[in-house]
């Protein structure tokens, strides 16, 4: 018998070992899985993130000639976008393509060019990276069209040259001779600017449709300018005309209305004695790129000041070693290109106001400059007609340090701002990536929801777990945590959709529940201790919360009845007119007081829950102790309980907190999601999970936009991570303090 007992006992002995082994290992591979599921997701957002702050890639090809056969001066090169091929224009009207890897010649196309006169000069017409017009002769003007048709030989893509001659007519004759001109098209209108030999400026107008024959001008403008012009631009809207001399005063001409240019600024851009070496257009049209004979570079922006005159203000620049003699603004983005005279090649972004890569090009004078439509490409001929093509990868220039995080001077803006603004119609857009605004709404959101729900969830919680009697606690603690598994989207539903319009057109009475609920409660207090000791004791000990829920309820009908007549008295009918008119202060419907209502209703459960079981934890010999000292309850809470506590408190806190800042969809429902830094109660925001939300599924892979999201991610994970981390250590310190009790 006694054998069996003992074969019985190892048994279980054995069992309970099993079972505590497999406990404590499948724990601890559980918390390690955790965080190494935790390390990956950060290495994860770090590995797509690290490509932002890469510097940019300058690669040389090797240079070649061009065959005698192809003999001509060149006139124009232009790359075709792939980067496989480029046609190099020559004066005798012929179209030479060739392989930009090899300089092996594709095809020679001879230009069907009226009267056989020969090319002078070529330039773009406007944004159409594949037109060109052409200047014959001494005062006539011919268009082109380069295309390229693709096809496939032995899975290999094939590109076949192509010149298309736009208008029926293509030839425009003009009674003056041309010295320089520049074009812009679009669906339905050419404008031409042409700056005579005698520097006099002509602005046409042309009706044009593709395929049609061109007719007379429409309008025909003199431009009078109050100074020498030498340089002569048209902005790609046909919004603006800029005219400067070579000492860099500027007259800057709105042709909105073109029979009437009206100057709007004349500004000189340089100091005495300097002299312009190049001035050109950044895309969009109404930034002037300037380089001076010294090595000055500037950005100069079209901006209004405070009578709504139009001027251009310098926005930024910098100082370069050499004289910078040739400019060639992106056709996409804000970057620009610069070579100097010592044949050395800069790369700079405006936006980003950031100097990206240096690179030395070439040893002799360059004779031409041709960037491809993705800035991918560099192709230089020099005086000696030979041609070497650059490689460039140069993934995100319009970020840095100072675009992410500083404040910035944007086209447009009289001054620097945090904005974001990540896309727009057309690629005259200005990327504004500022995450200064994100981060801003994330911790207004937070701090709004920590303002409603701290106060509430722990003063809660203390009651709960020492003044309320267990049979009252068994329903209200299972019912406030089972707030926490309500869906967040239900509660950003219900506050973008109900409680926005409830607040807004019952403002006051929500202000004023604030300012009559604690008197109330009080009277309320004070009343009920003057009561007969025969009603107290008809109420159970510990369920007198139970008492106060029809008293809030009365007063929060109250507060809210009488909200109405209080602004009909003191506010002439309404609150939200009265603060726009008296102190300017906006009200958007969705704004940070309803974000604070909603997103504290679910950071209360997760407060009240933590703070509960801590403050319930607070073993009983220490509350019996103080009491049987002569300590009263209030005493034995405020100097026992919640120092004892106090380490769990600050977790509930810190976690709610965490748990607020990471929240996406109360704040992407309930508020305007306008990136906008006001620290106003009664005005949106948005955060940076909800635009990581917003934004992520429309934004290109591997694009600037799309890393700066995951970079967004990044920087709330971190915030989380420190948060967490600081919580902890408090959290040991308190608990190293006060476990002593």
């Amino acid at each position: 018998m006694s054998s069996s007992i003992q074969k019985s006992t190892a048994w279980r002995q054995k069992r309970r070992v099993l079972i505590d082994n497999v406990a404590r290992y499948g724990i601890g591979f559980g918390g390690l899985s955790v965080i190494l599921a935790i390390v990956l997701i950060f290495f994860y957002l770090l590995w797509v993130v690290l490509p932002i702050f890469s510097s940019a890639e300058i690669h040389s090809n090797q240079s070649f000639l061009m065959s005698s056969s192809e003999s001509g001066k060149t006139v124009t090169i232009l790359p075709e976008e792939s980067g496989k091929l480029a046609m190099r224009l020559t004066d005798s009207g012929k179209a030479v393509f060739f392989d930009q890897a090899d300089g092996k010649t594709v095809q020679v196309i001879d230009l069907e060019l009226p009267e056989d006169l020969g090319v002078v000069s070529a330039n773009l017409v406007g944004l159409q990276e594949n037109w060109l017009a052409l200047q014959l002769g001494e005062d006539k003007l011919f268009f082109i069209k380069i295309s390229y048709r693709v096809s496939f030989k032995n899975d290999q893509r094939v590109l076949t040259p192509q010149i298309e001659y736009p208008f029926e007519e293509s030839l425009l004759s003009f009674e003056d001779a041309i010295k320089s001109y520049s074009i812009t098209l679009d669906e339905e209108k050419m404008t031409l600017s042409i700056m005579t030999q005698d520097h006099e400026i002509k602005l046409y107008r042309y009706e044009v449709e593709e395929g049609d024959e061109l007719a007379e001008a429409e309008s025909v403008t003199d431009v009078e300018s109050q100074t020498a012009v030498d340089i002569s631009l048209l902005d790609d809207q046909s919004l603006w005309l800029y005219l400067s001399n070579k000492q860099g005063e500027v007259s800057v001409f709105d042709i909105s209305d073109i029979e009437t240019p009206e100057l709007v600024s004349q500004t000189k851009i340089l100091p005495p004695d300097e002299e312009l070496s190049d001035l050109k257009l950044l895309i969009g049209g109404s930034s002037l790129l300037a380089a001076d004979k010294h090595g000055d570079f500037s950005q100069w922006s079209i901006q209004r000041d405070q009578s709504n005159n139009y001027f251009l203000n310098r926005v930024r620049g910098f100082k370069h070693d050499n004289a910078i003699i040739h400019i060639q603004s992106e056709y996409r983005r804000k970057g620009v290109l610069l070579l100097d005279s010592k044949g050395t090649l800069v790369i700079y972004h405006t936006t980003a106001d950031n100097l990206i890569a240096e690179h030395h090009l070439l040893d002799t004078k360059a004779e031409h400059f041709a960037l491809s439509a993705r800035a991918n490409r560099l192709i230089v001929e020099d005086e000696h007609q030979q041609i070497s093509v650059t490689k460039i990868k140069n993934e995100h220039p319009e970020l840095s340090w100072n675009s992410l995080w500083g404040e910035v001077t944007y086209e447009g803006y009289s001054e620097p701002d945090y904005i974001w603004q990540s896309s727009s119609a057309d690629n005259d857009f200005e990327p504004k990536f500022s995450l200064v605004p994100l981060a801003f709404g994330t911790l207004k959101a937070a701090f709004y929801a920590m303002l409603f729900a701290t106060p509430l969830a722990i003063m809660g919680a203390i009651y709960t777990a020492y003044f309320m009697s267990a049979g009252m606690r068994s329903w209200v603690k299972p019912g406030i945590e089972i707030m926490e598994a309500l869906p967040t989207v239900i509660l950003g539903f219900l506050a973008g959709l109900w409680l926005a319009p409830v607040v807004e057109n019952n403002l006051l009475g929500i202000i004023s529940i604030l300012l009559i609920l604690p008197p109330g409660i009080l009277l309320f207090a004070v009343l009920w201790q003057k009561l007969p000791k025969e009603i107290h004791y008809r109420v159970p000990a510990g369920w007198q919360a139970a008492l106060l829920m029809p008293v809030i309820a009365l007063l929060v009908w109250f507060a809210i009845a009488a909200g109405p007549v209080l602004e009909a008295f003191f506010f002439n009918g309404s609150l939200r007119v009265w603060m726009e008119s008296e102190f300017g202060i906006g009200y958007d419907q969705r704004n940070s007081l309803v974000v604070g209502i909603a997103m504290g209703l679910a950071v209360i459960p997760t407060i009240f829950s933590i703070t509960e079981d801590a403050i319930f934890s607070v073993p009983k010999y220490l509350t019996q102790g103080s009491l049987a000292l002569g300590a009263t309850p209030w005493q034995t809470l405020t100097r026992v309980v919640l120092l004892t506590a106090s380490p769990g408190i600050f977790s509930a806190v810190m976690i709610g907190l965490g748990r607020a800042v990471g929240e996406t969809m109360i704040v992407l429902m309930a508020t305007g999601n306008t990136a906008v830094m006001d620290f106003s109660i009664f005005e949106g925001m948005r955060t940076l999970s909800a635009n990581v939300a917003v934004e992520l599924p429309e934004s290109e892979i591997d694009s600037s936009h799309y890393r700066i999201l995951f970079l967004a991610a990044l920087v709330l994970f971190v915030v989380t991570f420190l948060f967490n981390t600081a919580a902890e250590i408090v959290r040991q310190r308190l608990r190293k303090q006060y476990g002593s009790l």
